[in-house]
């Protein structure tokens, strides 16, 4: 066997060829190069491309946005209801709006279940088991959201819920479509069900 063909040394007898790489192959690592470097400085350095988990986020909320101007357009009945709770994207820009320390989740937790934390309950009644104060359907829902709720001493309820209306239909839609997905799903830990509220 001759050297030049081969790497020049061996192992236990065993010689290692030299051949040279096809061209084809060659290319494809050459392009393939050019191509990592175009990437890196298209997405990383100047950031005029959108990586592709920062596409699906802006291809969902565009498809939330347009769902939500279909919507506005159309009266609010149970079924519209019904259908926004199943649309991932709604539902994912409701779970932000609800998971706001400022908004839903001071009174029920970011979770919805009105979670006991370090002894003390929630304000608001859990959100995630089958018993409701004002009901639980679409409607009621939704009207609960958008009108708030005052104290009742009808059904002995001492409490209530401030109104959302102010924040727009497109904000009470979402945070509907949130408190329907959640609905029914009973978080472990969730506070308590409410003396006064009824099982549906």
């Amino acid at each position: 066997m001759s050297t030049e063909t081969t790497r020049g040394h061996s192992y236990d007898g065993i010689h290692e060829f030299d051949n040279r790489l096809p061209n084809w192959w060659l290319w494809t690592f050459y392009l393939a190069i050019l191509f990592s470097v175009v990437y890196w400085v298209h997405f990383h350095t100047l950031g005029t491309g959108n990586l592709p988990g920062e596409a699906y986020v802006a291809e969902q909320k565009a498809a939330a946005e347009r769902l939500a101007a279909q919507m506005a357009s159309n009266p609010v009945t149970e079924e519209m209801l019904l259908k926004l709770a199943k649309e991932p994207a709604f539902v994912g820009e409701g779970r932000k709006i609800f998971e706001d320390m400022t908004k839903c989740a001071l009174c029920h937790r970011a979770n919805g279940a009105a979670a006991v934390v370090g002894g003390v309950p929630a304000i608001g009644p859990n959100l995630t088991d089958g018993h409701w104060i004002y009901g639980g359907k679409p409607m009621d829902v939704y009207t609960t959201i958008l009108k708030g709720r005052g104290p009742d001493a009808k059904i002995g309820s001492a409490g209530g819920m401030q109104a959302w209306e102010s924040f727009g239909q497109d904000f009470v839609l979402k945070a509907t479509a949130f408190v329907l997905s959640i609905k029914n799903t009973n978080v472990p830990d969730g506070k308590a069900p409410e003396p006064y509220a009824k099982k549906e």
